[in-house]
């Protein structure tokens, strides 16, 4: 009986680490794909905030609170995407992204610092304080598309 115990453990166990071996090997273009759909989304939620912090829209904090809080999720997502393996394939990614990989995790890092900042003054009401905070973050993103992305 304990060696029947044993032995399904075992295999449990083995089975258990075969698969989140697979799972956390992506092929390369899944990674890509995922990454590039995070970042959609990003220019997405992201476009009207920018629009309202340069008066093309009209202020509408109800929307820029929503949106902050789906960006504080979205700029932590792509990142993982970035690996190693994906260097050689064709997309945006400027090398820099794999050869500078500390300097890139720095602007994932204030990208995200800056959204964060974003969330916690969109409850303020204090729209002249919100669009200070939309500039911080538009320059978070420039920052890092000057240096890590090929120009469009």
């Amino acid at each position: 009986m304990n060696k029947q115990i044993l032995t399904t453990g075992l295999v449990l166990m083995l089975g258990a680490g075969y698969s989140l071996t697979a799972f956390a090997q992506a092929k390369p273009e899944t990674l890509v794909k995922q990454r590039q759909a995070a970042m959609t989304l990003q220019s997405k939620y992201w476009g009207p905030l920018n629009a309202m912090a340069q008066g093309k829209l009209p202020y509408n904090a109800a929307v820029i609170a929503r949106n902050a809080a789906y960006l504080d999720a979205l700029t932590r997502m792509p990142w993982d995407g970035f690996n190693p393996n994906t260097k050689d394939l064709k997309t945006g990614a400027l090398p820099a992204v794999y050869t500078d990989a500390g300097k890139f995790k720095e602007s994932a890092d204030h990208l995200q610092s800056e959204v964060s900042k974003l969330v916690a003054v969109s409850k303020s009401g204090d729209e002249a304080a919100v669009k200070v905070q939309l500039s911080a973050v538009g320059k978070s993103c420039d920052g890092c598309h000057e240096t890590f992305r090929e120009k469009q």
